[in-house]
């Protein structure tokens, strides 16, 4: 198999793979060590039923320039072809600010066909490919050079079988008439905001059992500075301090160099020099912050009064519904759509667009109705009764 390590070869590759419908791509990384993923190797396969159209693409190599593959993400006249393809946009949008258009995610299209939630690469190969993946490979150092044969069979096999997977699908899609529903889901992953933690945001990402504003304006800080930090330095957040020991900082309010000292849970590294300076003049903002700016708790669920007998039928007309229908659950309501329909809400996604044409109708009968559980021996019934 052939691996590219020039721009001029990428872009000749490419040029040639924009006059196919499609092309299929994949990306091997680490992020263990790095705020940011490390892209280590890119593959790509144009339409066919050998290897001779599939490449690696080596980003280490040299001084290669990406802005070939780019020019082709920006061509509107060739898919591109992914499987849960959010880390791998991550890296595209991070390095050039660039989203494959138009995309297609298998994952996303296997979801709406049927195959279940967040199914698996080598579950659709097994399935619609009639072949096997070897994992061997799967947890290597993708950035260590020379890559083995079996690296390289292991890579080209991430979007080999993925244009069998990807016709099938499609089909199946357009047999169905719900493409649209596909569209309408990705639009999640070509949205900036999807690959953009914004410091002052990141506080929203921490799980604490307090909800004070005087707490949560601490842990606003601290975690602000903790984002902006890991960003800066291309850290893992976690190297700079986890989200206990951030916890424990917001409660403990430390004042001095002295105070993080007696920290249980902060990183030893952490007690010194700039992040240390950075938690405790964090600490100093949360702390003198107006009330007026402190972060509000969302406390919508709290004021909720869930029917939980009708939750628990509209969980079952879900599931009725979704295996009839051949798509997954997951993409018509969560647990708390169901939660906040039951609770008397309408504005709710299982309610709206294509999800409503699987859900909606029955449900919004089902919300507008009155339930009653009856009780005989073991026998346990959820009865419907209508408003008249």
């Amino acid at each position: 198999m052939k691996t590219i390590t020039t721009t001029e070869d990428l872009a000749a590759y490419c040029k040639e793979a924009a006059t196919h419908p499609f092309v299929t791509v994949d990306t091997e990384f680490l992020r263990e060590r790095t705020y940011y993923s490390k892209l280590c190797l890119i593959q790509l396969a144009m339409p066919g039923t050998t290897d001779e159209n599939a490449v690696l693409v080596d980003p280490l190599a040299g001084n290669m320039s990406l802005e070939p593959l780019y020019e082709l993400f920006r061509d509107t006249s060739v898919v591109k072809v992914f499987h849960a393809a959010r880390q791998d946009l991550e890296i595209f949008y991070v390095d050039a600010q660039v989203f494959p258009e138009p995309l297609f995610d298998t994952q996303v299209a296997a979801m709406v066909c049927g195959f279940g939630e967040q199914v698996g690469y080598e579950t659709l190969v097994r399935k619609i490919a009639r072949e096997g993946v070897d994992k061997t490979s799967r947890f290597t150092d993708w950035s260590r050079r020379p890559l083995t044969d079996a690296q390289k069979s292991y890579a080209i096999a991430d979007v080999t079988h993925l244009r069998q997977i990807y016709e099938f699908l499609a089909a199946k899609l357009e047999e169905s008439g719900r493409a649209r529903w596909v569209e309408e889901e990705l639009q999640v992953l070509l949205s900036p905001a999807t690959y953009i933690i914004q410091p002052e945001n990141a506080w929203k990402l921490v799980k604490t059992r307090t909800s004070s504003p005087k707490f949560l304006a601490i842990v606003q800080e601290l975690a602000a500075f903790r984002e902006e930090y890991a960003q800066r330095k291309n850290v893992p957040r976690n190297r700079v301090y986890k989200d206990d020991a951030l916890v424990e900082l917001a409660s403990n309010k430390p004042k001095s160099h002295e105070d993080l000292g007696r920290s249980r849970l902060l990183l030893r590294e952490a007690r010194k020099g700039e992040i240390a300076e950075g938690i405790l003049a964090a600490v100093a903002r949360g702390v003198s912050m107006d009330p007026g700016a402190m972060p509000k708790p969302d406390r919508s669920r709290e004021k909720m009064q869930v029917n939980p007998a009708l939750a628990d039928l509209l969980r079952v007309l879900l599931k009725a519904k979704t295996e009839s229908a051949g798509v997954a659950a997951k993409l018509i309501a969560t647990a708390a759509d169901l939660d906040a329909m039951a609770a008397g809400m309408r504005d709710v996604p299982a309610l709206k667009g294509w999800r409503a044409e699987v859900f909606g109708a029955d449900a919004m009968r089902l919300c507008e109705g009155r339930v009653a559980l009856t009780a005989q021996g073991a026998d346990v019934r959820i009865i419907l009764l209508d408003d008249e």
